[in-house]
Parts: structure tokens; C-alpha cells; sequence
């Protein structure tokens, strides 16, 4: 049923008699329980659930006349329009500027490569020399990722520094009458 029709029929309502009306009533009340007895599940389109919503908000006497679904399917279905709406609502603003053109990303990657000494602060100050504005977050955000490498152990300290130790060992030798000496090989 179109916006219009429901408006027409809502304003006719104003114009009948009131048995009329009534009869009206009677007849589609005996429709929706045929509908009720040989449909299992009923079609509803969004703007259906929107006018069923609408209508609980505004008519107390929604409860008694609703016969396609339950009322709580029109409580659940208004809890999911607010949700959905302060979903909306609560949504981060998107932050930032304009994105940053392939050209700038494909230098920063570059600059990083070829000078892995440069941090983003340095690459950062190439680019504003080089004309180009922005920020070190987004420098360091388009800077490749560099693993750094392992930490040795110490078997691995020790094989890279074996021609550069000098090792001393102390021993204590006990002497006849237990007098210490010590000596150094």
C-alpha cells in the first residue's frame, strides 16, 4: 500500500459513518486471521516494519489490533532502528587529510631503502626540501619495516671474540702449613 493510498484511507475514516467503519474493520479483521491460518510467515518490506514501529510510538492500542506479527517483533525491530541509529551517530569522523599520492609513497619507500640510517624525521625534512608537505606520521606510517636482527648468544659472542681475549685464571694453592699463596698462570 502506497503513502498516498494510506493517507487517502486514513482521511476518508474522518467522512464514514462510524458502522461503517466498524464493518470495515470486521471484514479485514476476518481476512488477517484466513491470512494468519495459511501463511506461515508473512512479507514484510522495511517501510511495513517502519510504519509498525511509527505507530507504537504514537497509538497505546497498538498491542490489540496487530495480528501479522508479534509485539515484541516491533519492540525488537524499534531496538534495532535506535541501535543502528546511535551506531551511526557514534561513528568515528574520519581523520587525517587527503591521502597521499602513490608518487610521495613509492619516494618515502625509496629514501628509506637507500639510506637505512634515516629515521622518519630525516626523510621528513628530504621531502619538505623536495617540496612535498607531509606529515612524520605519515612518513613513518610509509616507511618499509625493517627487521632487526637477532640478538647473538653468548656461544656466538664468544666465537667472533676469541682472538681478542685474554684470559687469566687464579688458583689458590694450599701450602704445607696452610698458608695461602696464590698464583696466576
Amino acid at each position: 500500500m502506497g503513502l498516498l493510498q494510506a493517507l487517502y484511507l486514513f482521511l476518508r475514516a474522518f467522512f464514514i459513518s462510524p458502522a461503517t467503519l466498524a464493518a470495515e474493520n470486521l471484514a479485514l479483521r476476518q481476512q488477517l486471521s484466513v491470512l494468519e491460518h495459511t501463511r506461515k510467515r508473512p512479507k514484510l518490506r522495511p517501510r511495513d516494519r517502519l510504519f509498525w514501529v511509527w505507530l507504537s510510538r504514537l497509538w497505546p492500542h497498538w498491542r490489540t489490533v496487530l495480528r501479522t506479527v508479534q509485539p515484541d517483533t516491533v519492540i525488537k525491530w524499534h531496538q534495532q532502528g535506535f541501535k543502528l541509529y546511535w551506531r551511526w551517530k557514534s561513528k568515528p569522523k574520519t581523520a587525517g587529510g587527503s591521502p597521499i599520492d602513490q608518487e610521495i609513497r613509492a619516494l618515502i619507500r625509496r629514501m628509506a631503502r637507500d639510506n637505512p640510517s634515516w629515521g622518519a624525521p630525516h626523510i621528513l625534512s628530504e621531502l619538505r626540501l623536495l617540496g612535498y608537505e607531509v606529515s612524520q606520521a605519515t612518513v613513518a606510517k610509509y616507511m618499509p619495516k625493517t627487521r632487526k636482527p637477532p640478538s647473538q648468544n653468548w656461544r656466538t659472542f664468544l666465537a667472533n671474540h676469541v682472538p681478542d681475549i685474554a684470559a687469566i685464571d687464579f688458583f689458590a694453592v694450599p701450602t704445607l702449613t696452610f698458608g695461602g699463596c696464590s698464583m696466576a698462570f
